[in-house]
This record gives structure tokens, sequence and C-alpha cells, in this order.
């Protein structure tokens, strides 16, 4: 039985033309809401659009029909509405679309029939105010040896309007509309009208469902869904940049409300325990770090993953659980890292110690000479020179003392301004032209120092602007 709702909304309905139609009998002064036989729904979280696909049967009598839409106290966009017939194509025609001057949430489609019978209407149109977002739970074990990751989906609807037994699509990934539209045109996909519709305001979600419409023909064997006995998995498919992630089954999403649902199942997945310090990052501190990589080594890679939270816990080995941090994390591409910051570790302790500084390699440049004067003893020339050039050198060591019962693995880089010598044993690399990195192991309850110099190339010493490595 349809809601209250959608008979507000979405009022497809066949009614009489008025006295002279039906006194010539071509059409029965009957009228029908027929309920929705279909709902899809498509979240562009990063547009605040979902784009809402529905049908429904209507039972159409030879002649002129017209079909009434509402959209009242909804957030749908007016401009996007679309009518298809999903049957008899070719015996029904939109002849036009009247927006009532009196009802200005309403518009009426004359319909033309060349049968009397039941067809399939399709109506399309954009709305806001149904958003998703991500979140993740990550348990470790006590041994932080490995741990589980799930992730769950959470789906509010704002939007004015119930959507009973929907199909849900969630698009994953920043989507660039325009870009998206004029590649279709230079592909011939579009017409240029097409495109330059879209920079219309009032055009741009047509534009843009016949993008998304060109997308769908790339989604199509991914639609099937599972049986409703076996358990609901998110179906992912890929689309340039960005994917859509299709939820099996139907599910309600009523106005008002958010619904919960699984993303994917809990999975091991490995991990390593790094303590970085990186100044630029995470501040004058040693921080310790959980990394997990989204790839197929870690059981995870098949899609990326959306930004949403992630809320790690430790099992603490008596039937419970004890939480370590909760991170906002970025859209994760495939392959690429995972970083939890679990902040400093008070049985890891660091200090930076400067052990000394001196400058050499000096260059002089002659200035004008001082003339100097005596009674009785003539003049006396003495020449003067100027540092036009030296270096300055600074020889640190970082100390590290763990307290901890296993051996820990720390990261050290800093970036530096200007011409600078960076000197050390423990194997530096370059992460970009101005910092320099290494990294260290730390035995298990031992203190180590890690030490290097570092040279600053100044006055006419300094012949370019970033670090070199010996």
């Amino acid at each position: 039985m349809m809601n209250a709702t959608a008979m507000r909304t979405i009022a497809a309905s066949v009614v009489a033309l008025g006295l002279s139609l039906a006194a010539s009998g071509k059409n029965v002064d009957v009228s029908t809401l027929p309920t929705r036989d279909t709902v899809q729904l498509t979240i562009y979280n990063a547009e605040d659009l979902t784009l809402v696909r529905e049908t429904r049967r209507i039972t159409f009598r030879r002649g002129m029909n017209p079909l009434q839409f509402s959209w009242a106290n909804t957030l749908i966009d007016p401009t996007s509405v679309d009518l298809r017939f999903a049957s008899h194509a070719r015996e029904l025609d939109v002849l036009d679309t009247t927006y009532p001057h009196d009802k200005p949430q309403m518009l009426y489609w004359n319909v033309r029939s060349d049968f009397d019978g039941e067809a399939v209407v399709q109506i399309t149109y954009f709305t806001s105010g149904i958003t998703w977002s991500a979140d993740y739970v990550c348990v470790s074990d006590a041994g932080e040896t490995g741990m589980s990751f799930e992730g769950f989906v959470k789906i509010t609807n704002n939007s004015g309007e119930d959507y009973a037994g929907a199909r849900v699509r969630l698009v994953v990934g920043e989507i660039n509309l325009v870009e998206k539209v004029a590649d279709l045109a230079r592909r011939g996909m579009i017409s240029a009208n097409e495109r330059d519709a879209y920079l219309d305001d009032r055009s741009r979600a047509k534009a843009f469902k016949k993008a998304d419409a060109r997308a769908e023909y790339f989604q199509a064997a991914g639609r099937a869904m599972s049986s409703l006995s076996a358990p609901k998995r998110i179906v992912k498919q890929g689309l340039s940049e960005y994917f859509i992630f299709t939820i099996p089954g139907e599910e309600t999403v009523r106005n008002g409300w958010s619904k919960r649902m699984r993303l994917f199942e809990g999975k091991k997945v490995p991990f390593q325990i790094v303590y970085r310090y990186r100044p630029a990052e995470y501040g004058e501190q040693l921080v310790r770090m959980f990394i997990l990589r989204n790839d197929s080594k870690s059981t995870l890679g098949s899609t990326p993953l959306p930004n949403g939270i992630v809320r790690l816990f430790r099992d603490n080995g008596r039937d419970g659980l004890s939480f370590l941090t909760a991170y906002q994390t970025k859209y994760v591409p495939i392959g690429q890292e995972i970083e939890l910051n679990l902040g400093r570790d008070p049985e890891v302790v660091h200090q930076r110690i400067r052990l000394r500084t001196w400058r050499d390699n000096f260059w002089f440049r002659g200035r004008r000479p001082k003339i100097y004067f005596s009674p009785g003893k003539g003049h006396r020339i003495e020449p003067t020179y100027s540092v036009a050039g030296w270096d300055d050198h600074e020889q640190w060591v970082e100390r590290i003392r763990n307290y901890r019962d296993k051996p820990i693995q720390v990261q050290i880089r800093r970036s530096y301004r200007g011409h600078v010598i960076f000197a050390s044993d423990l194997a530096p690399t370059l992460y970009d032209y101005r910092s320099p990195q290494f990294t260290a192991r730390i035995a298990a309850s031992q203190k180590r120092d890690l030490s290097y110099e570092v040279t600053f190339k100044q006055g006419i010493n300094k012949k370019q602007d970033n670090v070199t490595l010996e």
C-alpha cells in the first residue's frame, strides 16, 4: 500500500481531460494512483545529488491522457524530471508539459495513446538531501600481529520523500561533472548542445543524467542481485576514477531516518607498527603508527575505500576491548596505505640532541683598502677583506629508548631549506628534494643513538636549493 508521502510526491495518475472529452467517450472519468513497481537511488555524495529512477504501471485510454507529477515539500529538482515509456513506446507520446500557474510545485504531461491498456513508465529526476557516510571498525589482537577490518555505510534521508523497496547505489570518489560531460561530447556520446546545456544551471542536472545513463551501460554486468536467502554483499564496479557500490536486494529508506549497512565483512588484515618522527606532519614528537595497505596481500584491494571514520580497538585479553584511536581517513585508492596515528607512546622515549656546531670553508672577498696617515711617517695602506662564503655544520643525535618487550622500527624524516649536505651511516634516502629520511631498528629494552651531520652552505658557497646525501 502506498504511503502518504509517496502519494504526495509522485502522483502519477490518469485523469479526465474535461467535460468535452468525457462526453466524447474517449476517456473514462477515473483517476488512479499506482504504486511504484521499482525505484533505484544512485547517491552522489560529492555533489549532494541523488538520481532517482522509478517505474510504475499506468492504464492508458486511447486519446489524450494527462499525467500529474508533484514535488511539494521535497528537494526534487523540477528541471531534472523526465518521463520515458518502458513499454509500448511506439504507441505513447508526450505531447507537451504544462506547469499550472496556481500550483507552482506540480506539472502535467499530456500523453497521447494509440491503444487502451497498461504500460510501464519510467520517471527519473534528481533530488538532494540523501547522503551516505562510511565508517570502519578495526580490532587488533592482543599481540598486535593482526587485526580484523570491517566496513559499514550509513544512508541518511532528508529529502522529504520515503523510498520503500529501493535499490541503492553509492558513488565513491570525486566526480568532475563538467569534465565528464565535456569528455563525452568529444567522443561523440553526447552532442555539443547537451554539453553546453550542462553549464546552464537549470539544465545541469539533465546533462548530468545523460552522462550517468552512459555510465549505466558499463554497469550492466553488475546489476544481478543475490538471492534473498543469501547474506547481502555490496557489489563494486569500477568506472573511470570513481567506483559504484551496489547494495544487493531492496532497502526501505524513509524520510528523516538513517540506516546502517555492512560495506564488507570483517577480514584478517596484516599491518605494520612504525614509529615516525615527521615534524611537518605530526609535530615535534615521535608517534606510533599502525600501517595497513589497501591491496590484495592485505585481503583488501578490490575497490577504493570511501573516506570515513576508522575506530581502532585492541583485544585486552580479558574478553574486552581497549579503545586506541579514532581517525578520519580520506579516500583510499587501491594500493595506498591506511595510516592510523596512535600518538605518542609512553614506552618509547625520543630525544633530539645537538652535539656540536662549527664553521669552516671560508671564502673572502677583498674591499677597498684602508689608508692610515701618521705625522712625520707618511701614510700606510692596509688591505681589508669580507667573508663571502662559509659552511655551517651541525652534528645531531636522535636518541631512542625502547622500554617495550619487543623491537620497534623507527623512521626519521626532516625537511631543510637551502643548499644542504646530509651525511650519515644510517643509509639515508631522499623523500623529496628537501627531505632526507632513514630507518632504524631498536631492540627490546635498549637505547640507540642515531647520529648524522647536516652542513648548510652559506653565501657564495650556496650553489643550489636542495639536499644532497653523503
